[in-house]
């Protein structure tokens, strides 16, 4: 019987490195594919694609893969970068890696597999798949530190029966365990935080490359101006640094100390930015939020009941109902208020272990 035939993207990095010795050692024929998406100013200091691309190739050669190279750049800016940078011009905070996995990774990707008479596709994302009653579930990573099904809760039925997360079920401490005794190159690479086309660079200074803005007057919650934004989109709910406001007094306690300023609203139709000070300052908190562009991967919404949801990838899962849902929008009422949901991130919904699928956060009512 042939060996059923595996395409996996290799980053270069430690994870994507060790799935495909994984895929291996459980018998299937490995390809290595690597994914080249973004190409501005890629041979500069902030964006690592050439030393990655020779990280791969070093690994596939230890492990024994072929490996070739594929250019997505195009498609990247097309799906992924435009809608980053609309968002931003907005108003709204962007997850550029969740629209990435559905677009690039799970479609181009996928697609381009497809091509090469790949069975599967395979990542190195920390996440898990089940068929279950003749569909397919996507679940959290038995490590529960390194879960991924965050970025992944957009994918569908189609690309979930192609795809094989082969660190799902093991801690990330084994898989550098087994990069060091496979003596593989990139064993004690650090792991990338944020994406290609920002890198470490400012921020800010990235963003003044393409978009457009307008200072404004920044308010506190009384209405009273204490300074002056450098554009809107260079702000997000909650933040805390970096707001320009050195110079403002802040209310003291009676022990002396004072609470710190948050980023808490923008009125975007006035140009204007409003802080407050107190990390649980009512308008920093939220009882409902609303979502758009719901994408349910059963294929059909939840029945409701009680479940629980993220509004950023960092977070403890949170007890939620759905109080309303349309063709692809929703409205989720929290048991315990929300601190800064923001506008352009996921609210990604569970049911225990399954991730239901979610919506990209268009508002939310504050309490």
């Amino acid at each position: 019987m042939a060996k059923k035939k595996v395409v996996i993207g290799m980053s270069g990095g430690v994870d994507s490195s060790v799935a495909a010795w994984m895929l291996k050692e459980q018998g299937y024929e490995v390809v290595g594919l690597f994914m080249k998406n973004w190409e501005d100013d890629d041979d500069s200091e902030y964006c690592s694609t050439r030393q990655d691309w020779i990280d791969a190739a070093s690994v596939a050669d230890v492990v024994g893969v072929d490996i070739e190279a594929v250019n997505f750049a195009a498609e990247y800016k097309d799906r992924v970068f435009a809608d980053f940078l609309r968002e931003y011009q907005a108003g709204r905070t962007p997850n550029p890696d969740v629209l990435c996995n559905a677009e690039i990774k799970f479609k181009a990707f996928l697609d381009h597999a497809m091509h090469l008479g790949a069975d599967l596709i395979a990542t190195g994302h920390y996440a898990r798949v089940r068929e279950h009653q003749g569909s397919f579930q996507l679940l959290k990573a038995f490590d529960a530190t390194k879960d991924q099904s965050y970025f992944l809760h957009r994918l569908n039925q189609a690309q979930l029966s192609k795809t094989l997360f082969p660190l799902g079920e093991i801690p990330k401490t084994e898989v550098r365990k087994i990069a060091e005794k496979l003596l593989l190159p990139n064993a004690a690479k650090k792991d990338s935080t944020g994406i290609c086309f920002i890198g470490e660079r400012p921020f800010r200074d990235f963003l003044n490359q393409y978009l457009s803005y307008k200072p404004g007057p920044i308010r506190l919650d009384d209405g009273s101006i204490v300074g002056e934004h450098v554009g809107l989109s260079f702000y997000t709910l909650g933040q805390r640094k970096g707001i320009g406001i050195g110079g403002l007094k802040a209310h003291r306690n009676a022990d002396g100390t004072s609470e710190p300023w948050f980023v808490a609203r923008k009125d975007i139709e006035n140009n204007t930015l409003y802080i407050v000070q107190g990390h649980d300052h009512p308008w920093l908190l939220s009882s409902q939020l609303e979502a758009g562009q719901a994408n349910w991967i059963a294929g059909v919404a939840p029945d409701g009941g009680s479940l629980s949801a993220k509004t950023r990838y960092r977070q403890a899962d949170v007890d939620c109902r759905i109080l309303t849902q349309g063709p692809d929008r929703f409205t989720l009422d929290f048991t315990d208020p929300q601190w800064a949901v923001t506008p352009g991130q996921s609210a990604v919904l569970y049911d225990g272990d399954v991730c239901l699928g979610g919506g990209i956060i268009d508002g939310h009512t504050a309490i």
